[in-house]
């Protein structure tokens, strides 16, 4: 008897000393609640669908999350590695460049330098020699922890997105049980080399796209599940307005063709445990202090979005096994085809621009 009653009081031990840490074990975030829409059923525009299914993979390197492509059609990807490569047809990729952190969007300029987002690295500029200049650290005082996606203007503006001014992009998922408004949508000036910040309060602020007039922006804001519109010229200039709302899914970067259509990643859809999470701060530092492998994980999923240039979905592109490629956190369009990065692939993803 005196043995069970031991093993009793160490099993009520070790059952107290659990609850006492899931319930006070301190966390790095503040939650903040917030109920989300009820996610829209994957019908009408996102009917689930095969069309990732003949995706063509390109050898890249481990989780090639940003893709550009140059003037002469080659074709680029920042591994989360550091290194910055150049894809090559049916061979190993040629190393390019390589920096401190992690290389997340990447797009060339005008005079072929290759920009990079840089995490809490900054906005990074690599020279086609691949010598790297820091074009900004922070803004208004405060500095960039997650720089995530940029695009640049046709007057040289390089719009770009700071995720979180708290957590780094090794630790984002912080950023998203904690739900705060604490990322930027920022603009930079290669002339006077100033950053200003054009919208603040941003929760998880990430893809960014200029509209092909100039006359908006676009970004994702992944803690939302929507895409804003930043007007920057007219008389709505500095105003902000939904573009496409209640998504089935965590928007990632967003780019233009530079003609009529957005391309959207969805890197995974929505999560309901999560989404049932987001309203009750208390259990979301509850689940914080779960192993890694109890907590809501991204599904792996293919998902892309065509839009229009009022935010209608004109291409719905699908592989919900994930078979063929996953968790796609970039699509480009260039030169008839359509390059897809991913968080969770050892390849850039290349698929024919659909029909209209």
């Amino acid at each position: 008897m005196k043995t069970k009653r031991k093993i009793l009081l160490g099993l009520v031990l070790i059952i107290a000393v659990l609850v006492l840490y899931l319930a006070l074990w301190p966390v790095p975030i503040d939650p903040q609640a917030w109920t989300p829409p009820e996610a829209p059923p994957l019908a009408g525009d996102y009917q689930p669908n095969d069309r990732l299914a003949a995706i063509e993979k390109l050898k890249a390197g481990h989780h090639p999350e940003g893709v550009a492509v140059d003037a002469a059609g080659h074709v680029y990807a920042g591994l989360d590695d550091g290194r910055i490569v150049r894809l090559t047809e049916g061979g190993e990729p040629q190393d390019f460049a390589r920096m401190e952190g992690r290389p997340l969007g990447i797009q060339f300029d005008a005079a072929g330098n290759l920009l990079v987002a840089g995490g809490d690295k900054g906005l990074v500029s690599f020279a086609p020699d691949g010598t790297a200049t820091v074009l900004a650290t922070e803004a208004q005082g405060q500095k960039f922890r997650c720089v995530n996606d940029l695009d640049v203007a046709a007057d040289g503006t390089i719009y770009f997105s700071d995720s979180s001014y708290k957590f780094p992009i090794s630790i984002y998922k912080q950023d998203l049980f904690e739900h705060r408004p604490n990322g930027r949508l920022l603009a930079y000036d290669p002339q006077t080399k100033q950053t200003r910040v054009v919208l603040g309060g941003l929760y998880f602020a990430n893809g960014v796209a200029v509209s092909p007039d100039q006359s908006f922006v676009l970004l994702s804001e992944t803690g939302k599940y929507r895409v804003l519109r930043v007007w920057l010229q007219g008389a709505r200039a500095g105003q902000s307005e939904n573009f496409i709302d209640n998504l089935p899914g965590f928007p990632d970067n967003i780019t233009s063709n530079g003609k009529d259509e957005f391309w959207l990643a969805l890197v995974t859809p929505r999560n309901h445990l999560l989404d049932s999470l987001l309203p009750r701060p208390f259990l979301r530092k509850v689940v914080l202090r779960l192993p890694p492998f109890l907590q809501p994980a991204p599904a792996r999923y293919a998902f892309a979005l065509g839009l229009d240039l009022n935010g209608h979905v004109r291409h719905n592109l699908q592989d919900p096994t994930g078979k063929s490629f996953g968790l796609i956190s970039s699509v480009l369009e260039s030169n008839g085809q359509l390059y897809f990065g991913s968080i969770g692939e050892e390849a850039v993803g290349r698929l024919p621009v659909p029909a209209k």
